[in-house]
């Protein structure tokens, strides 16, 4: 006896798609699991803007929040993945993050602790971890991130919306 997994994708258009497997019993469970697991993977792509029309020495490809929406008191990932047309030597992250239009935290990190410096021309990931405030209210937050080198000269400048939960809130009370 043959059984089917119907899987519904993209629930974010206005039409649902569906795909039907018919497999093997055993491949069909390990399919439904495997895909079961990654619907509920926390990360993914974040929208991002630059912060200026400038035409900035570091091209950045895509953002990745994990957990997404963040969790309270719980540690969040940040990663920026991007390219370089010139290698960097040094330099800095400035860290804004704004809530409902105003600044509530600012913070600078020095690139060469996120990365192993020099990053030679071409493709890098920044990586950076950690942990929220725990009273920090549920909603939708704005952070830009501008990315300077040892000259102080902006490199790049992105700016994205990152969203802590209501859930996270709830669970703290």
């Amino acid at each position: 006896m043959r059984k089917t997994c119907i899987l519904l994708l993209i629930p974010y258009l206005s039409k649902t798609f569906s795909m039907e497997f018919q497999l093997h019993p055993k491949l069909n469970f390990l399919l439904c699991l495997f895909i079961l697991t990654l619907s509920f993977t926390n990360a993914q792509a974040t929208t991002f803007g630059y912060c200026a029309d400038v035409n900035y020495v570091v091209k950045v490809s895509g953002v990745e929040i994990t957990p997404d929406p963040v969790v309270r008191a719980r540690p969040v990932t940040f990663k920026i993945s991007a390219a370089t047309g010139e290698a960097i030597y040094g330099g800095k992250w400035e860290i804004t993050v704004s809530y409902f239009g105003f600044v509530v935290h600012k913070e600078i990190h020095d690139f060469c602790e996120q990365v192993s410096c020099p990053v030679a021309t071409g493709n890098f990931v920044v990586a950076h971890t950690q942990k929220l405030p725990a009273f920090a209210p549920p909603g939708t937050y704005t952070v830009e991130m501008t990315l300077k080198n040892e000259k102080n000269k902006p490199l790049t400048c992105i700016t994205f919306n990152l969203k802590i939960g209501l859930g996270s809130f709830l669970s703290n009370i």
